[in-house]
Parts: C-alpha cells; sequence; structure tokens
C-alpha cells in the first residue's frame, strides 16, 4: 500500500465512517466537536443531494448544484478529517479499514456506504438501462436524452424514429413517478421548442409499474392523485406490468407487447451496496447487513450499520432506503458510540416519520405529514421549500432557486447541454 493511517497517534478512540451519503454525513456531524477523533472515508470528494438527482438528468440542474464537497462541510471540525479511498475490505480481527491506497484502523467503525440499483434477474437490464444513483449516471442520461432528439431531427425512416422517441421509465416509486412528470415537462415545453422539425406525436413517456397504482407506500387518495396528473402530462402509466427482457432496441413485457426504444430507465428497486456481502458480515437477500435494534451488528459491538445498508424493520416491515432514515440513523449511531465511551447502555433506534412528499410538475405534488394529506399547489410549495432547506451550502440553494425560478416563469430549462464524457463509469449494480 502506498499511504496508511493504522496507528492511532491520540489517547482518543478512533470512530471509521465509511460513506460520504446522508447517514455518514450526519454521524460525523454529531461526533464533531467531542472526544473522539473521526475520519470519514469516500470514493469521492463531495456529498450529492440524491433527492434532486433526476433533474440533473431531465436538464433542470446542473450537477454541481446538487453536490457540496466534503471537506468543505467538515473542515471547521478540528477533530473530523476526510480520506479520499474506495474501500475494498475490512480485517474484522484486526479491526482495519483497507483500500487500494489504504489501511485504516479503528476502534470503532459505521458502514453507511449505501446502495445500488436491484434489477431483480432480468435479463439485459443491468447492461442497457439507465440509472439514477450518481452524478455521473445523471450527466449520461441527459446527454443521451438530449442525443435522442438530435438524432431524431435528422432524414431518418419512421421506425427509427420511434425507437428514439419512445423513453420508457420502470417503476412508479418516488423517483419514477418525478422523472416521468420532469421529463414530460422538459419534452412538451423547452424540447418541442427547440426541434420543431420533429413531429412530436412521435414521442412517448412511459411509466412501467409492477403493482396496481403507482406510489404504493402513499394512501390511495394521493396516489389516484398523482396517477391523473401523470395521465395529464401525457404519460403513459402502465400498471400491473412486468419487463422480462431489455436489449438495446427494445423492452420485452411480460405477457405484452415489445416496446421499441432506446432508453429505458430503471429505477424499479434498490439493494444494500454489494461489496457489502465481501465483508464477512451477515446479509439478507437483498445484501442488507443485520443489525440489532442499536443498529450494532451482532457479535462486532464495534461495528455499525446505518442508511441503505442496514437490515432495520419497523413494525415488521423494512424502513424505506430515504434521506430521513439515513439522516436519523447516523445521529443514532454517533450518540451511542459516544454513550458507550461513558459506560453508558446503547439506546435502540426508533424512526421518527416525519411524513413523505413527490413532486409530479409544475404546481402539482403529493405530500403525506402525519395523517393529513395534501395535493396540488400547497404540496408541491411545500415540496420545493423542504428540499431547499435540506441543500447543503448557500450557492447551492441559490443556484437551485435561480434554476427553479426560470423554469416555472419563463418555461425554460437552461441545462440543456450534451456534455462530453470519457468513458460512462461502471455502475455497481445487482441483477
Amino acid at each position: 500500500m502506498s499511504d496508511s493511517v493504522t496507528k492511532n497517534k491520540g489517547v482518543r478512540p478512533r470512530v471509521v465512517i465509511a460513506g460520504g451519503g446522508f447517514s455518514g454525513l450526519w454521524a460525523a456531524k454529531t461526533l464533531a466537536n467531542q472526544p473522539v477523533d473521526v475520519v470519514l472515508v469516500d470514493r469521492n470528494n463531495y456529498h450529492t443531494f440524491l433527492p434532486l438527482l433526476y433533474q440533473v438528468a431531465a436538464a433542470e440542474l446542473e450537477p454541481e448544484d446538487i453536490a457540496y464537497p466534503i471537506r468543505s462541510i467538515l473542515r471547521k471540525y478540528t477533530n473530523v478529517r476526510f480520506v479520499l479511498a474506495d474501500i475494498k475490505k475490512i480485517d474484522l480481527d484486526k479491526r482495519i479499514l483497507l483500500s487500494t491506497d489504504y489501511a485504516i484502523s479503528y476502534d470503532y467503525l459505521i458502514l453507511a456506504t449505501g446502495s445500488a440499483t436491484q434489477f431483480f434477474g432480468t435479463p439485459g437490464a443491468a447492461e442497457y438501462s439507465f440509472q439514477l444513483k450518481s452524478l455521473e449516471q445523471g450527466i449520461i442520461l441527459r446527454n443521451h436524452i438530449l442525443r435522442c432528439f438530435e438524432y431524431a431531427s435528422r432524414k431518418i425512416d419512421d421506425a427509427k424514429r420511434q425507437q428514439l422517441l419512445t423513453f420508457t421509465i420502470v417503476g412508479g416509486g418516488p423517483t419514477g413517478v418525478e422523472f416521468a412528470g420532469a421529463l414530460a415537462e422538459l419534452i412538451h415545453g423547452p424540447l418541442k421548442k427547440d426541434y420543431p422539425s420533429i413531429d412530436f406525436d412521435y414521442v412517448k413517456v412511459i411509466l412501467i409499474e409492477a403493482a396496481n397504482s403507482v406510489l404504493l407506500s402513499f394512501p390511495k387518495m394521493l396516489r389516484d392523485y398523482a396517477l391523473d396528473r401523470l395521465y395529464r402530462m401525457k404519460v403513459n402509466v402502465m400498471l400491473e406490468t412486468l419487463v422480462d427482457k431489455v436489449t438495446p432496441l427494445t423492452v420485452h413485457l411480460k405477457d405484452k407487447d415489445i416496446l421499441p426504444t432506446q432508453t429505458v430507465v430503471w429505477t424499479a428497486g434498490i439493494c444494500a451496496d454489494p461489496i457489502a456481502e465481501t465483508w464477512g458480515l451477515s446479509a439478507t437477500r437483498n445484501g442488507l447487513l443485520m443489525v440489532l435494534p442499536t443498529l450494532e451488528v451482532e457479535g462486532r459491538q464495534e461495528i455499525y450499520v446505518i442508511g441503505d445498508l442496514s437490515s432495520m424493520e419497523d413494525n415488521r416491515r423494512q424502513l424505506p432506503m430515504t434521506a430521513p432514515v439515513a439522516v436519523q440513523q447516523g445521529v443514532q449511531a454517533a450518540k451511542n458510540i459516544l454513550g458507550k465511551i461513558n459506560g453508558k447502555p446503547a439506546s435502540p433506534f426508533v424512526y421518527k416519520d416525519r411524513g413523505a412528499m413527490v413532486t409530479i410538475g409544475r404546481n402539482t405534488a403529493v405530500a403525506q405529514i402525519g395523517k393529513k394529506s395534501f395535493t396540488g399547489f400547497f404540496a408541491w410549495v411545500l415540496w420545493l421549500i423542504v428540499h431547499l432547506i435540506n441543500l447543503i451550502g448557500f450557492r447551492n440553494r441559490l443556484m437551485v432557486l435561480i434554476n427553479w425560478s426560470m423554469d416555472y416563469l419563463l418555461f425554460e430549462r437552461a441545462i440543456r447541454l450534451i456534455l462530453p464524457l470519457r468513458k460512462p463509469p461502471k455502475p455497481r449494480s445487482k441483477t
């Protein structure tokens, strides 16, 4: 190894956090200015606000609008250090975290490496589908969508044009619904003006969902409202439909048609980061790591697993892989470590559900806050405020607000750029 951080020179316990997402970052913040040395490790030097990633793909936001340097977030905390590294292995007995360039010892370890796309063994899905799990994937998808319209504006046959202008989204959860709405607005707004030579009767946005409704975790009234709004936005929603196979030019539907398309965006499922299965810890079928109610690993009370990586149930139901759950688990894991250092017993994690919300389009959203449901303009404004508040960095909030305002007032999206990428990154995913 070319570098190492194998020795804790101080007398204070060292807490190593693997992952700079919501859970890892909030764990680091909770441990800041406490009598511990903290090392946060991530393969990227920035934190990505994933709830708005689909807007990068839909040409509404720049990638840097939803990303913020981790070092800038942590620099005011004297006991927290950041290491740029890709975790490869954990030596559980020696308590060492291993990457290509580093070996980092720990007294306590918080695993928060996040999730990957779950393809449920669908042939061709991993190879030919677009994903929305990283900034690079968002840029790649935006490039592809814009290129489809560039190619469709040329003199080509009708069959080829139909393939180029059919956009298929698999999965009717929050990400699928939000992206379908954002894509429909992009197509029937700015792109329709940009490409007057294209017959937009060819353009299709198709949302495929295996269940009998979109947004299954929401009350029926909100599900019905979202479905109605999608139909009004010219999104073809196909319920109770399974994808059998994906090819470069088609999507095969079980017991139904074959759709000609060059664009399949897979938002149907997520699973734990597959690398976690190589660490020698107990895992579920989806690769989630088994934890005690205190977020500790059984038999390894120095290891905590949080966020999308942990198998944590609430009333016999797996907690959702969302930012609020990740943030609360990050805080609780950090508090339990501090308590253990002071000789106090660890407290079980209790999720405080503050509600959920999904935006569908202009002036249109659904929100569930406690037992109250909201739709339309009020829910949309609520969604805007919550996401602006939770963005990290004043510049990011300002730029997002400016882009949203331009889109709302001028019906314009300025981020319609096809950016050069040398080589698309190979995503971690589970087939």
